[in-house]
């Protein structure tokens, strides 16, 4: 592995240059680009474990992802002091110390932008619905056969091939995120936000077209929709990324996966104390026996000198030391597994990979004593009816004979998704909408809707939903 060419600046499009006056390096530059975006402004009222939830001190996605972008900057700044890493590159220390943490911190904070509403119970709403949708209302085809097919027969009401299906059938946040960045976030051109290449590839936790497969950690999702192949040939091969046929994560992947692992472990874990739903006595009862923590939570629990008084301020020093502590085993894995990262032959999860498990602890607590409590299990049956609700409407309109539902449906969408469709294929705003999209394959047209739902905030969501189904009239 080129570990300089992780580090590539090159971009999608050929960027026009900054100004003269800009010091700010390519991934600081990508920084402004994904800190202005429209996406990362929705993800405010998206879904971390409480959908829906009223209360201000209760984690939403964004503030998820300003956390692990902390944490991540924080690793990129830990890892810059390892020799054995400084050594992988020509660039020297303080070259680095520029780009690696600003990097990290990027791919942090972008790590959730293609999540639907209501979190990651939204994605198995969207694979689900397609499970049965195209059973009733498709025709498996391959690639080549597709220009062949006359939609003659009414048994046939959709064509898509085989791996155009498996975008909807296997709908995850991670694939759509990847189109959000290059497609969805539309300024001139079908580009996107245009970011680095180095900044896409490390974002990329799944490098693999095809159906989720336990073969390896990276092919264990379906992170590249068929959209965004050509995209994601042309980010692997410049970060030199491809083995033979395969493709391998970018090492950063590893780092970011183990921020967000990190954030969202001990934070869920200070949503469901805040909530009531667990205690500080049931948290240290089940991490007192993790060695590296043992002591540090014994003096916070015990407070024998009585600094912490209460119970509030017991939970946040915790979690200062179980973040510190899988911060530092994060860096030691990575470093200790390096030339495997490389290779791609590292198949586990860096906080995984630790004798005393404090990671499975910290999730067995959150399942245990959060994610089955009826508040969020009662709101994510809330999120299946609203999301189906919104698919089947608009599907339903969007692919009606009549043209007068195709064009009420089709005013409701977002203009920005569909003008990033008609980008992406090649349709010049020389006609009306409603031509360009008729002009559309099938599977743009789906494409069109579940990027409109997934786009959705939570609350925009249920009001459309309740809106378009006649629950609500403003």
């Amino acid at each position: 592995m080129d570990w300089d060419l992780l580090l590539t600046s090159k971009r999608l499009r050929n960027s026009k240059g900054r100004s003269s006056v800009d010091a700010r390096n390519d991934f600081e530059s990508d920084f402004g680009r994904i800190i202005f975006s429209p996406a990362i402004r929705r993800m405010h009222d998206k879904t971390q474990v409480f959908p829906l939830t009223t209360d201000d001190n209760i984690h939403s996605r964004l503030t998820h992802s300003m956390e692990v972008m902390s944490v991540g900057f924080s690793m990129g700044i830990k890892l810059c002091e390892e020799d054995v890493f400084l050594k992988k590159f020509t660039k020297d220390k303080f070259r680095l110390i520029r780009e690696v943490p600003v990097l990290l911190k990027n791919i942090c904070l972008i790590h959730d932008i293609g999540n639907p509403p209501f979190g990651h119970f939204g994605e198995t709403v969207i694979q689900n619905y397609f499970q049965s949708f195209f059973k009733k209302n498709c025709v498996n085809l391959s690639d080549k056969d597709l220009s062949t097919v006359e939609k003659q027969s009414k048994k046939i009401s959709l064509v898509l091939s085989e791996a155009e299906q498996n975008d909807f059938l296997y709908f995850d946040g991670n694939a759509q995120g990847l189109r959000v960045l290059t497609k969805l976030q539309v300024l001139n051109d079908k580009y996107g936000l245009n970011l680095t290449l180095a900044t896409l590839a490390s974002y990329i936790k799944y490098p693999n077209l095809e159906k989720p497969s336990e073969e390896s950690i990276a092919k264990s999702k379906k992170g590249i929709s068929y959209s965004e192949k050509d995209y994601f040939f042309e980010i692997a091969k410049g970060c030199g990324l491809e083995i033979g046929k395969d493709f391998i994560r970018h090492p950063f992947c590893f780092l970011m996966e183990a921020a967000d692992s990190i954030c969202y472990l001990t934070m869920d874990i200070e949503d469901g104390f805040s909530k009531g739903l667990i205690s500080i006595d049931y948290i240290y009862d089940k991490l007192k026996n993790c060695a590296s923590i043992s002591n540090k939570l014994g003096e916070i629990f015990l407070d024998k000198d009585k600094i912490y008084k209460n119970d509030v301020t017991k939970m946040v020093n915790f979690r200062i030391v179980i973040i510190q502590r899988l911060v530092d085993l994060s860096i030691q894995n990575f470093i200790a597994n390096i030339d495997s990262i490389a290779q791609g032959n590292y198949q586990n999860e860096l906080l995984k990979d630790d004798i005393e498990s404090l990671a499975k602890q910290l999730g067995l607590i959150c399942k245990e004593k959060i994610f089955s409590s009826r508040e969020i299990n009662s709101l994510e049956i809330t999120g299946h009816s609203v999301i189906k609700g919104l698919l089947d409407y608009y599907i339903e309109f969007l692919f009606h004979e009549n043209k007068a539902y195709k064009k009420r449906a089709l005013a409701l969408l977002s203009g920005s998704t569909l003008k990033a469709t008609f980008e992406e294929n090649n349709l010049l705003d020389t006609t009306s909408n409603f031509d360009n999209f008729e002009q559309l394959k099938d599977y743009s047209k789906l494409r069109v809707i579940v990027d409109f739902i997934s786009g959705m905030t939570d609350q925009y969501a249920l009001n459309h939903f309740q809106k378009i189904s006649g629950q609500k009239i403003t």
